[in-house]
């Protein structure tokens, strides 16, 4: 069923970097039935409008890619929208989805679930083991709920609901507000805007010392589909029985610094780099341990740089979005 090119599929987030990513991969391999739903022709928060969506459409496989998402400053001012709507979104849909008889399901986590200090590369095994990073811990527990409500199904009435940990995605469809954006497209907006005002210095958060990991969206994606369309037998002789989830990345971080010149090399920006110490690092390091997906036979194809630069002309052909 997994592989099936004329299954019923519903992308939850269709709209989103991750949701968009899934429903152009799916197409690209012929998959013929993609089902989505706007926020306006859906809310994912309406339990009852979800589950009537669930009992009126035929639906074999579910990717819940919907989530409410953003960077430090967004989780920072937002704790209580963070928590609530995740939890609501991913409760909605699993139980929803159980009801009406599906037995395939993808839920996409993150990596913020690990605790802030958990030995590097980050295993699976290292879920719950110590204190989260506190600027986004609201988030974070949302995202380990979504982990036991598919572990919860699968164990109680025997669902094959599993779970992808992403790493830090960016590209086409990525949120370029200039605030409540991940680091890389507030870098690409900012260095942008900078070159085109002949800016002599920009300003970029905290020291620069922190490592990150950073995977395209497509092969996020490709991953996405790859977990689901593994047969039962491969699947589950690399995932332990209460680790149902798989860390997807690329195996390789560099620090902010790093990723900062980068992008202003990518840009074009000449000018001069200046840290903002006062302004938080967030965790000093987060890398995936992707031995598991590895052993499974995927593995990322896109390059950081060039990544960026799909990004980066993604947002030139989109600018229009983003003005306030």
């Amino acid at each position: 069923m997994a592989d099936n090119k004329e299954a019923n599929i519903f992308v939850a987030g269709h709209r989103g970097m991750v949701g968009s990513a899934i429903v152009r991969h799916l197409e690209g391999l012929g998959y013929t039935n993609i089902i989505t739903q706007g926020r306006d022709e859906l809310d994912l928060l309406d339990q009852t409008a979800v589950s009537q969506f669930f009992a009126t459409r035929d639906i074999d496989q579910v990717y819940l890619a919907a989530a409410k998402v953003g960077g430090i400053h967004a989780n920072n001012e937002y704790p209580a929208d963070f928590i609530y709507q995740n939890l609501m979104i991913q409760a909605n849909i699993i139980h929803a989805a159980h009801q009406a008889g599906v037995q395939k399901l993808l839920f996409l986590g993150s990596s913020c679930i690990y605790p802030k200090l958990a030995e590097q590369p980050m295993r699976e095994d290292a879920l719950l083991t110590g204190t989260l990073e506190p600027t986004n811990e609201p988030y974070a527990i949302a995202k380990i709920a979504g982990i036991k409500l598919c572990e919860s199904y699968n164990r109680q009435y025997g669902r094959d609901y599993r779970s992808v940990m992403p790493t830090n995605l960016y590209g086409p469809n990525d949120n370029f507000h200039p605030d409540n954006s991940h680091v890389i497209p507030a870098l690409l907006r900012r260095f942008h805007e900078a070159k085109l005002a002949d800016a002599p210095t920009v300003s970029a958060w905290g020291t620069g010392t922190p490592m990150r990991e950073f995977l395209h969206v497509d092969d996020m994606a490709a991953a996405s589909v790859f977990v689901m369309c593994l047969d039962d037998e491969a699947y589950n002789a690399n995932t332990q029985p209460m680790l149902s989830h798989i860390n997807v990345g690329t195996g390789v971080d560099c620090t902010i610094r790093e990723l900062t010149e980068t992008v202003a090399r990518v840009v074009g920006y000449e000018g001069t780099i200046e840290w903002d110490a006062s302004k938080p690092d967030g965790a000093p390091r987060k890398l995936m341990d992707v031995s598991r997906l590895a052993a499974l036979g995927w593995k990322a194809s896109i390059t950081l740089e060039e990544g960026l630069k799909d990004a980066y002309a993604w947002f030139l052909g989109h600018q229009d979005r983003f003005r306030r």
